[in-house]
């Protein structure tokens, strides 16, 4: 149980923002977070775990009101120091923050001043994302084998051409698929189609020829062993044990980082311009896509070599 505090902000964001339930999960464990750490220092506790329960549920508008800029960088500090978390985990944290601050401030004008509007977030350091090649990626599929073959070869099969996030796999429903097309429903609970390919296509009607019936979750494509739609846990668990069936690391490669691996091959053999990746993947800014552009050395290697005048090695002038 959260205390008011919480509760109300994150039915703002549901009802009045209309952010999805993953957003809302995201918010509420930050924001629980940040609660506790304000506990710990205003109290001189030692760890979050001495944070109770009965504590944690009574912080309200009154030790909201307490809270000031250095508090504010403290608990980034402790996120990077104690937590262990990275420029990009941060950064979420520190939007959290300031929504949840922007909120009583402007929003139901219970705090009279804003210490989170100079609130800065950590400079993300940029970083080329992980991903599969393409013989990594056939190798994969190649050993997918046993029970649920088919299920699981589907599923591979959607995150490795499609881009799509896990969230948006587990909730595809069989009369959302439309010949060559599926809708889902993206981050920002926003709506996004996706064009299935003709591998796509075959995995999909080859699973759904050996699919259960389901009469607790009877439109869910992707069904778990209890024949219900299966679980994000559920999909990360297979994937892990596909990976090591294909000699891979399962540390090193999550559902993200096919994700990941779809953009990229798209990017590297399929002709994408950014602009189209950006909408196949749903990002809102072409920015979040603009990290695909940075992992092809070797094609700009090759652009460069394939010019007109790279080959004029002779009539270079003498200095005089």
């Amino acid at each position: 149980m959260d205390p008011n505090l919480i509760t109300d902000f994150l039915d703002y964001l549901s009802t009045i923002r209309g952010k999805s339930p993953n957003t809302v999960r995201e918010y509420r464990y930050d924001l629980r977070r940040f609660v506790k750490y304000m506990i710990l220092r205003t109290d001189h506790l030692k760890t979050l775990e001495d944070v109770s329960e009965e504590r944690y549920q009574s912080y309200d508008a009154k030790d909201l009101k307490r809270v000031n800029l250095q508090d504010l960088f403290s608990y980034i500090g402790f996120l990077e120091r104690e937590c262990g978390n990275g420029s990009r985990t941060r950064s979420r944290k520190v939007a959290s923050i300031r929504a949840l601050f922007k909120y009583y401030h402007q929003i139901v004008n219970v705090l009279s001043e804003n210490p989170a509007e100079r609130l800065e977030s950590p400079k993300n350091s940029m970083r080329h994302p992980q991903f599969l090649t393409l013989d990594e990626s056939i190798g994969l599929l190649e050993h997918i084998k046993g029970e649920n073959a088919k299920r699981d070869y589907a599923i591979i099969m959607l995150f490795l051409n499609c881009g799509m996030r896990i969230s948006e796999l587990v909730g595809i429903d069989i009369d959302r698929i439309k010949e060559d097309t599926l809708t889902v429903i993206g981050k920002g609970n926003k709506e996004r189609t996706i064009y299935l390919n003709e591998a796509c296509i075959a995995a999909i009607g080859s699973y759904l020829g050996v699919r259960p019936p389901s009469q607790k979750d009877k439109n869910a494509l992707f069904l778990s062993k209890r024949k219900e739609r299966i679980s994000v846990r559920a999909v990360q668990h297979l994937l892990k044990r596909h990976l090591l069936a294909a000699g891979l690391d399962p540390k090193k490669y999550s559902p993200h980082k096919l994700r990941h691996t779809a953009a990229t091959l798209m990017y590297q053999h399929g002709n994408v311009d950014i602009r189209a990746l950006q909408q196949i993947l749903g990002h809102e800014s072409v920015a979040t896509t603009q990290i695909y552009t940075h992992i092809d050395d070797d094609r700009l290697r090759q652009a460069l070599n394939t010019h007109p005048l790279s080959h004029l090695k002779k009539g270079i002038p003498e200095d005089k």
